[in-house]
Protein backbone atom coordinates (compact mmCIF):
# COMPACT_ATOMS: atom_id res chain seq x y z
CA UNK A 1 0.00 0.00 0.00
CA UNK A 2 2.86 2.35 0.83
CA UNK A 3 4.41 1.86 -2.63
CA UNK A 4 1.02 2.31 -4.32
CA UNK A 5 0.36 5.62 -2.57
CA UNK A 6 3.85 6.85 -3.37
CA UNK A 7 3.41 5.93 -7.03
CA UNK A 8 0.14 7.90 -7.19
CA UNK A 9 2.00 11.08 -6.26
CA UNK A 10 4.41 10.53 -9.15
CA UNK A 11 1.86 9.33 -11.74
CA UNK A 12 -0.39 12.33 -11.14
CA UNK A 13 2.40 14.84 -10.67
CA UNK A 14 1.37 18.52 -11.11
CA UNK A 15 3.79 18.94 -14.02
CA UNK A 16 1.71 16.52 -16.08
CA UNK A 17 -1.69 18.15 -15.50
CA UNK A 18 -1.40 20.95 -18.10
CA UNK A 19 -0.39 18.49 -20.82
CA UNK A 20 -3.29 16.18 -19.87
CA UNK A 21 -5.66 19.14 -20.19
CA UNK A 22 -4.35 19.92 -23.67
CA UNK A 23 -4.59 16.27 -24.75
CA UNK A 24 -8.19 16.14 -23.51
CA UNK A 25 -9.01 19.35 -25.37
CA UNK A 26 -7.65 18.08 -28.68
CA UNK A 27 -9.46 14.75 -28.17
CA UNK A 28 -12.85 16.38 -27.51
CA UNK A 29 -12.77 19.56 -29.60
CA UNK A 30 -15.11 19.40 -32.63
CA UNK A 31 -12.87 21.81 -34.53
CA UNK A 32 -10.66 20.48 -37.29
CA UNK A 33 -7.06 20.84 -36.20
CA UNK A 34 -4.32 19.34 -38.41
CA UNK A 35 -2.42 16.50 -36.78
CA UNK A 36 0.86 18.29 -37.48
CA UNK A 37 -0.24 21.30 -35.40
CA UNK A 38 -1.46 19.09 -32.55
CA UNK A 39 1.82 17.16 -32.53
CA UNK A 40 3.92 20.34 -32.63
CA UNK A 41 2.02 21.93 -29.75
CA UNK A 42 2.12 18.81 -27.60
CA UNK A 43 5.86 18.37 -28.12
CA UNK A 44 6.46 22.05 -27.35
CA UNK A 45 4.34 21.81 -24.20
CA UNK A 46 6.10 18.65 -23.03
CA UNK A 47 9.47 20.35 -23.43
CA UNK A 48 8.45 23.59 -21.71
CA UNK A 49 6.12 22.35 -18.96
CA UNK A 50 7.71 18.99 -18.10
CA UNK A 51 11.30 18.64 -19.33
CA UNK A 52 12.43 22.23 -18.67
CA UNK A 53 11.09 22.39 -15.06
CA UNK A 54 12.83 19.07 -14.31
CA UNK A 55 16.13 20.41 -15.68
CA UNK A 56 15.70 23.64 -13.72
CA UNK A 57 15.04 21.62 -10.57
CA UNK A 58 18.34 19.77 -10.96
CA UNK A 59 20.10 23.08 -11.54
CA UNK A 60 18.54 24.51 -8.37
CA UNK A 61 19.56 21.39 -6.45
CA UNK A 62 23.15 21.67 -7.67
CA UNK A 63 23.40 25.30 -6.52
CA UNK A 64 21.74 24.45 -3.20
CA UNK A 65 18.44 26.29 -3.58
CA UNK A 66 16.35 23.13 -3.08
CA UNK A 67 17.09 19.90 -1.22
CA UNK A 68 14.65 17.40 -2.73
CA UNK A 69 12.05 17.04 -5.45
CA UNK A 70 9.33 17.14 -2.78
CA UNK A 71 10.10 20.81 -1.89
CA UNK A 72 9.33 20.03 1.73
CA UNK A 73 9.39 23.62 3.01
CA UNK A 74 7.49 26.67 1.83
CA UNK A 75 10.74 28.60 1.34
CA UNK A 76 12.07 26.01 -1.12
CA UNK A 77 8.94 26.41 -3.27
CA UNK A 78 9.28 30.13 -3.99
CA UNK A 79 12.00 30.07 -6.66
CA UNK A 80 10.71 26.96 -8.54
CA UNK A 81 7.19 28.44 -8.62
CA UNK A 82 8.55 31.79 -9.85
CA UNK A 83 10.44 30.05 -12.65
CA UNK A 84 7.34 28.04 -13.52
CA UNK A 85 5.34 31.27 -13.80
CA UNK A 86 7.87 32.54 -16.34
CA UNK A 87 7.56 29.29 -18.30
CA UNK A 88 3.75 29.57 -18.27
CA UNK A 89 3.95 33.14 -19.56
CA UNK A 90 6.13 31.88 -22.42
CA UNK A 91 3.59 29.15 -23.22
CA UNK A 92 0.71 31.63 -23.19
CA UNK A 93 2.59 34.11 -25.35
CA UNK A 94 4.22 31.82 -27.92
CA UNK A 95 2.44 28.44 -28.02
CA UNK A 96 -1.20 29.02 -27.07
CA UNK A 97 -2.17 32.59 -28.02
CA UNK A 98 -5.90 33.44 -27.78
CA UNK A 99 -6.36 33.76 -31.54
CA UNK A 100 -5.47 30.06 -31.97
CA UNK A 101 -7.30 28.43 -29.05
CA UNK A 102 -9.23 30.62 -26.65
CA UNK A 103 -10.04 27.63 -24.42
CA UNK A 104 -6.43 26.57 -23.90
CA UNK A 105 -5.32 30.19 -23.57
CA UNK A 106 -7.58 30.75 -20.57
CA UNK A 107 -6.81 27.28 -19.20
CA UNK A 108 -3.16 28.29 -18.94
CA UNK A 109 -4.06 31.75 -17.63
CA UNK A 110 -5.87 29.93 -14.82
CA UNK A 111 -2.83 27.71 -14.21
CA UNK A 112 -0.63 30.83 -14.07
CA UNK A 113 -2.94 32.50 -11.53
CA UNK A 114 -2.95 29.35 -9.40
CA UNK A 115 0.87 29.19 -9.50
CA UNK A 116 1.14 32.84 -8.50
CA UNK A 117 -1.30 32.32 -5.62
CA UNK A 118 0.65 29.29 -4.43
CA UNK A 119 3.89 31.26 -4.65
CA UNK A 120 2.43 34.16 -2.65
CA UNK A 121 1.30 31.74 0.07
CA UNK A 122 4.79 30.18 0.09
CA UNK A 123 6.30 33.63 0.68
CA UNK A 124 4.19 33.85 3.84
CA UNK A 125 5.22 30.35 4.91
CA UNK A 126 2.10 28.41 3.86
CA UNK A 127 2.61 25.23 1.82
CA UNK A 128 -0.53 24.63 -0.27
CA UNK A 129 -0.72 21.27 -2.04
CA UNK A 130 0.47 21.70 -5.63
CA UNK A 131 -0.82 18.20 -6.43
CA UNK A 132 -4.36 19.27 -5.47
CA UNK A 133 -3.98 22.52 -7.40
CA UNK A 134 -3.14 20.58 -10.56
CA UNK A 135 -5.88 17.94 -10.28
CA UNK A 136 -8.68 20.32 -9.32
CA UNK A 137 -7.78 22.86 -11.98
CA UNK A 138 -7.95 20.05 -14.52
CA UNK A 139 -11.38 18.91 -13.28
CA UNK A 140 -12.82 22.42 -13.60
CA UNK A 141 -11.44 22.71 -17.13
CA UNK A 142 -13.01 19.35 -18.06
CA UNK A 143 -16.38 20.49 -16.68
CA UNK A 144 -16.21 23.76 -18.60
CA UNK A 145 -15.30 21.97 -21.85
CA UNK A 146 -18.19 19.53 -21.42
CA UNK A 147 -20.60 22.46 -21.12
CA UNK A 148 -18.92 24.37 -23.95
CA UNK A 149 -19.13 21.50 -26.42
CA UNK A 150 -22.30 19.90 -24.96
CA UNK A 151 -20.61 16.54 -24.46
CA UNK A 152 -21.19 13.90 -21.82
CA UNK A 153 -18.00 13.17 -19.89
CA UNK A 154 -19.56 11.78 -16.72
CA UNK A 155 -17.22 8.78 -16.86
CA UNK A 156 -14.18 11.03 -17.09
CA UNK A 157 -15.40 13.21 -14.22
CA UNK A 158 -16.07 10.15 -12.06
CA UNK A 159 -12.55 8.91 -12.79
CA UNK A 160 -11.12 12.33 -11.96
CA UNK A 161 -13.00 12.33 -8.64
CA UNK A 162 -11.44 8.97 -7.79
CA UNK A 163 -8.00 10.26 -8.81
CA UNK A 164 -8.47 13.38 -6.66
CA UNK A 165 -9.30 11.24 -3.65
CA UNK A 166 -6.32 8.98 -4.34
CA UNK A 167 -3.95 11.95 -4.65
CA UNK A 168 -5.25 13.51 -1.42
CA UNK A 169 -4.89 10.18 0.39
CA UNK A 170 -1.37 9.78 -0.99
CA UNK A 171 -0.27 13.22 0.18
CA UNK A 172 -1.72 12.64 3.65
CA UNK A 173 -0.17 9.18 3.91
CA UNK A 174 3.25 10.53 2.96
CA UNK A 175 2.78 13.34 5.51
CA UNK A 176 3.52 15.86 2.76
CA UNK A 177 0.49 17.96 3.71
CA UNK A 178 -2.24 18.32 6.29
CA UNK A 179 -5.98 18.66 5.59
CA UNK A 180 -5.91 22.48 5.44
CA UNK A 181 -3.08 22.51 2.90
CA UNK A 182 -4.93 19.98 0.73
CA UNK A 183 -8.23 21.92 0.86
CA UNK A 184 -6.44 25.20 0.15
CA UNK A 185 -4.69 23.64 -2.83
CA UNK A 186 -7.99 22.32 -4.16
CA UNK A 187 -9.55 25.79 -4.03
CA UNK A 188 -6.49 27.48 -5.57
CA UNK A 189 -6.69 25.06 -8.51
CA UNK A 190 -10.46 25.19 -8.94
CA UNK A 191 -11.35 28.86 -8.41
CA UNK A 192 -9.19 30.55 -11.13
CA UNK A 193 -10.52 28.16 -13.79
CA UNK A 194 -14.09 28.84 -12.60
CA UNK A 195 -13.61 32.62 -12.61
CA UNK A 196 -12.17 32.56 -16.16
CA UNK A 197 -14.94 30.38 -17.64
CA UNK A 198 -17.18 33.37 -18.66
CA UNK A 199 -14.35 34.77 -20.80
CA UNK A 200 -14.41 31.83 -23.21
CA UNK A 201 -17.52 29.71 -22.55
Amino acid sequence: MDKLLKSISYIFHPLLMPVLGVVFYFAKSPRFIPVEIITAKLISLLILTVVLPILLFFLLKIIGKVQSIHLTTAKQRILPLALNCIILLLVIKKILPPNQSIELYYFFIGILIANMACMCLAVFGFKASIHMIGVNGLIMFFIALSIHYSININGTLALMAIITGAVATSRLHLKAHNNIELITGAFIGFIPQLILVPYWL
